[in-house]
């Protein structure tokens, strides 16, 4: 494969990856929400989940970034 190619599913699939952590995300936000209107204790591995996946996402975009920023440097824009 060409290394036009290869970048350009790099960038699909972390993209993908980052949409898939997003729902993720999304489902201990909605569960840590729940808890905070219900006046509860939230789940505390609710919590460490959330952390972990969006520090996950902001790896995943500070790498999606690197990967477009080289696609456009080599061959210009997409």
């Amino acid at each position: 494969m060409s290394k036009k190619q290869d970048l350009k599913n790099a960038i699909d699939d972390c993209e993908q990856e980052i949409e898939a952590l997003e729902k993720k995300l999304l489902r201990s936000q909605t569960v840590l929400m729940l808890a905070l209107l219900e006046g509860t204790e939230p789940d505390k591995n609710e919590a460490d989940y959330f952390k972990l996946y969006a520090s996950l996402i902001d790896k995943g975009r500070e790498r999606l970034k690197k990967l477009n920023e080289e696609y456009i440097n080599l061959y210009g824009k997409k």
